[in-house]
Formats: C-alpha cells, sequence, structure tokens
C-alpha cells in the first residue's frame, strides 16, 4: 500500500512539474506598462492687446504675465495644469538685426546635446509683414519648441516652451504637442502695431 501511494505522489510530482496536468499552454508573459492617456480641452483663443508693439491670441487656457526679466515688452504665458510657461522676448532693432538672429538661433542650438531631432520651418506672412523660424525639439531637451520673427525693421520676438520638470520627453510628449499648436498660433497671429 505504501509502494502504490508513494508511486502515486512521485507520479503526480511528474505531472505536475512536466506542466501536463495544470498547463494552460501558453508562455507566460509580463503585462505591459499601463500608458496613461492625457486629455486637453480644444483650444480657444482670445486676442492679447497691450502697450507694447505688437498684438497676438493666445490660449484662453493660459495666463498672460509680465515678465520680470526686466524688458517691459516680455510676457510669461503660464498654463499651471500643464505646469509649462511659454516665454516671449521683444527687442527693438537697433542696427543688431544679424546679432539678435544669431542669438536666438543659438538658443535653439543649444539644446543639439539633448535633442533626438530639431525640425525648422520657415514662416512668412508678406501681408503682416513677419517672417521667422519655428523650431521642434524631439528628444529630453530642455525646451520642446521655440520661434523667432521680426518685420526685418523693427521688431524682433523670440518664444520658448519650458516645462516645470525634469526633461523626460515620453511624459512630456502630449503636452509638448498641445504647447506646440499653442505656440504656432500664437507666431502666426503677431500683429506689428500701427502706432509705432
Amino acid at each position: 500500500m505504501k509502494r502504490n501511494i508513494v508511486g502515486l505522489l512521485l507520479f503526480l510530482i511528474l505531472i505536475t512539474s512536466s506542466g501536463l496536468l495544470f498547463s494552460c499552454g501558453g508562455e507566460t508573459l509580463p503585462k505591459p506598462k499601463a500608458m496613461l492617456r492625457l486629455t486637453y480641452p480644444i483650444e480657444v483663443y482670445q486676442e492679447v492687446t497691450t502697450d507694447c508693439p505688437y498684438i497676438f491670441e493666445k490660449n484662453e487656457l493660459a495666463s498672460l504675465v509680465r515678465s520680470k526679466r526686466g524688458n517691459f515688452c516680455e510676457f510669461n504665458l503660464e498654463y499651471p495644469t500643464l505646469k509649462a510657461t511659454i516665454y516671449i522676448s521683444y527687442r527693438r532693432i537697433n542696427n543688431d538685426l544679424r546679432k539678435l538672429l544669431r542669438d536666438a538661433q543659438n538658443i535653439t542650438q543649444e539644446h543639439v546635446i539633448k535633442a533626438d531631432e530639431i525640425i525648422y520651418e520657415e514662416y512668412t506672412n508678406p501681408d503682416k509683414k513677419v517672417y521667422g523660424m519655428f523650431y521642434k525639439v524631439a528628444g529630453n531637451a530642455a525646451s520642446q519648441s521655440q520661434f523667432y520673427i521680426t518685420d526685418s525693421i523693427r521688431h524682433f520676438i523670440t518664444g520658448s516652451i519650458y516645462f516645470k520638470a525634469k526633461p523626460n520627453y515620453d511624459s512630456i510628449l502630449p503636452g509638448a504637442h498641445y504647447l506646440r499648436n499653442d505656440m504656432q498660433h500664437l507666431m502666426e497671429t503677431v500683429e506689428w502695431s500701427t502706432t509705432d
């Protein structure tokens, strides 16, 4: 009787360890990581007029705050829900257009070290006398989008997006795309003041 029990136990151990008795036949695979789905409200734009020599449209989601960097016509568009800011800098051209262009391009080139790719898009609107460049930066760079525009005579504006977080492109990608569209809209709606 003991031999039968021992034999039966050995038989069950062999069957169980070989997977014949309890196997489903499939491999055990780890569960894929869950991805957070981020959604943002549809953009609603409003015109911004200040006592500066330009106007533009901004997303109602953003708060317009005058910059504390010293130049009266510099602004920050704060996006509290995205923990991000679009910085807008204005400079009056004073026979230094080449220097302003070089400085704006150098700011973008500083991100080459961390960027996977930088895409340049030229922008021209002869009717409004607005000419410039829009940069899309992919990768773990500090700024995901930048632009500069000018009328080539008096006005020069630069803009850049920064998140209040360590750059991790995969994490900020949905927000970066949302803000990139806002920034491009801002750039394309700039008009120079006629009283200047």
